[in-house]
């Protein structure tokens, strides 16, 4: 009997960055909340805050002479890398690896004196990861009775020695590593080099790696240099919205067909709601506009350089309410002044190449996943799904069916809450509105994803990513995340799955069942006369079909 063989998937190097960058994200993100405390609390209460109070602000000495300690410092030092060590060690080994984490990040803080950010970045996902590996060495030899005990003993034991281990080595070494990032920073500015960033932060962010960029790298260093300056500039490279609001606006005035029309509702979502992924698609119709975005990031960064502004805590999202929020009470006039300026060079930029160049904005997936491989300079696996080009063809992509009734639809992003929730509100409203309310439609993390949903959107750049751990599932890619018209498809597709007398789950692929994308054998899916992946066929009963 021959032995079918399941193709893997090649990851792309941009896939394998994102998903390091995604990890690094992971750790920060869920805990922004306790940023946005500890920003809040630095703003009012320090010395030089709006509301300053000795008590809170830990500055004055208290009615027997002693200094006082305040929250500012014990929220900085402690409760934020803590936090960060036990989500780092908790997306490894759940709660066990990040109470390892936890314990062992707790040897480096104080080790260094200082906050440590990217220290708890290392010992929480390393906690998670060495218990998880000690576990394994006496899983299933404990006897009964004494599993409690082995495992207490064990995390505390081993919690304890990386806690040594950070305390003497890893601190020093995070340490160094930290005061030399901070030079490199304080060079950049004090030789105006910072505003050149853009050239690789905006790509960037166009290809997703928005979150990796400003949670797992400019986070952690503005962090460090808002403690020793009261604010810092690198809260501001990626999450300042002018550079996104201008190429909207752009798009608003001189763009075409749907594009056009779409372009308003996307710049209130992406100035006000702080969802910078909304106007992505927008610059992968037209690759030249990353220039726009560049120079409005430029034009941002050298305005806040000139003007000395800041913030003193993370802008997440990046929405003008969030930033404002966590603006330095001296840097109003420039924190403004870098927004306003960023749009409108942007606005600029962009509308001079939407009316230069010739184009029509009314394109189909194929054209936009074409423009989307020119502007990434290589050809994607993601856009031969897309398009078809890499169904049956020798790329070991077959197709799985889907039967019976659909209960379950994710739609996943990178971080699981900005466009995701955004797509979900839209999608669960339209299918309600096809009356089908008992269909659970959520949104998660691309990194949270389990093989247990029914169908799985993601945008088409990441399509990739979210495919290997939901394999059983109907996968569909999308490039606009407000009005996308495979949203009108999945709606199609429920209507038919969930009918009275839709086909059951044993209903061969063919009556009823929905063809979808998943790895087999190419020359298996051949000789079963499957449908290529790419073409995402609908079967009705009778043989009929809808592409």
């Amino acid at each position: 009997m021959a032995t079918q063989t399941v193709a893997k998937p090649r990851t792309s190097l941009r896939v394998g960055v994102q998903k390091f960058g995604t990890f690094l994200s992971g750790m920060i993100m869920p805990n922004i909340g306790a940023f946005i405390a500890w920003g809040l609390i630095t703003a009012l209460f320090i010395e030089k805050g709006w509301i300053p109070v000795p008590q809170l602000g830990g500055f004055g000495t208290n009615a027997a002479g002693a200094p006082n300690g305040g929250l500012v410092g014990p929220m900085i030092t402690y409760l934020l890398p803590l936090l960060i060590a036990y989500t780092g060690g908790r997306m490894v080994y759940d709660v066990r690896g990040g109470v390892v984490g936890a314990i062992g990040t707790m040897g480096v803080i104080v080790g260094a004196g200082i906050p440590m950010f990217i220290g708890a970045m290392i010992m929480g996902p390393l906690g998670g990861w060495t218990i998880k590996k000690i576990d394994t060495l006496w899983e299933g030899k404990i006897r009964p009775g004494f599993e409690m005990l082995v495992n207490n003993f064990s995390a505390g034991i081993w919690g304890g020695l990386l806690a040594m281990l950070g305390f003497y080595g890893i601190s020093p070494l995070v340490q160094a590593f930290s005061t030399g990032a901070g030079n490199v920073v304080q060079f950049l500015v004090n030789n105006g080099l910072l505003p050149l960033t853009s050239i690789f932060i905006e790509p960037a962010k166009v290809l997703f790696l928005n979150n990796a960029i400003n949670h797992g790298v400019l986070t952690p260093l503005g962090i460090q240099q808002s403690l020793a300056q009261g604010k810092s500039i690198l809260f501001l490279l990626e999450a300042n919205p002018g550079p996104g609001l201008g190429i909207l606006l752009a798009y608003m005035f001189f763009g075409k067909g749907i594009a056009k029309a779409s372009a308003p509702g996307a710049a209130i979502i992406h100035f006000l709601g702080g969802i910078h992924e909304i106007y992505f698609p927008y610059v992968l119709m037209r690759p030249l506009l990353i220039l726009a975005s560049i120079a409005g990031g430029m034009t941002g960064i050298a305005t806040l350089a000139l003007t000395n502004s800041g913030l003193v805590a993370p802008a997440a999202p990046g929405s003008i309410i969030a930033v404002l929020a966590q603006t330095s009470r001296d840097s109003y006039v420039g924190v403004i002044l870098s927004v306003v300026l960023a749009t409108s060079v942007s606005f600029l930029v962009a509308s001079v190449i939407l009316k230069t160049t010739k184009h029509s904005d009314e394109v189909d997936l194929n054209d936009a996943t074409s423009k989307m491989e020119e502007m990434k300079g290589k050809k994607s696996s993601v856009s031969s799904m897309l398009t078809g080009a890499g169904a049956g063809g020798g790329g070991g992509v077959g197709t799985a069916v889907l039967a019976g009734p659909i209960r379950n639809i994710v739609f996943a992003c990178d971080a699981g809450m900005g466009s995701s929730a955004m797509g979900a509100s839209v999608l669960r409203n339209k299918i309600k509105a096809a009356g089908f309310p008992e269909v659970k439609v959520t949104n998660a993390a691309i990194a949270n994803l389990s093989d247990t949903y029914d169908v799985v959107i993601t945008h088409q750049d990441l399509t990739e990513r979210a495919k290997p751990a939901t394999s059983s599932a109907a996968h569909f890619s999308v490039d606009n995340f407000m009005n996308s018209p495979r949203y009108d498809e999945i709606v199609e597709l429920v209507r038919e799955q969930n009918t009275e007398g839709a086909p059951d789950a044993g209903a061969p692929a063919g009556h009823g069942a929905h063809v979808a994308s998943a790895p087999v054998d190419a020359a298996s899916a051949a000789d079963s006369g499957a449908e290529p992946a790419g073409r995402r066929a609908f079967r009705h009963p009778g043989g009929r079909q809808r592409h």
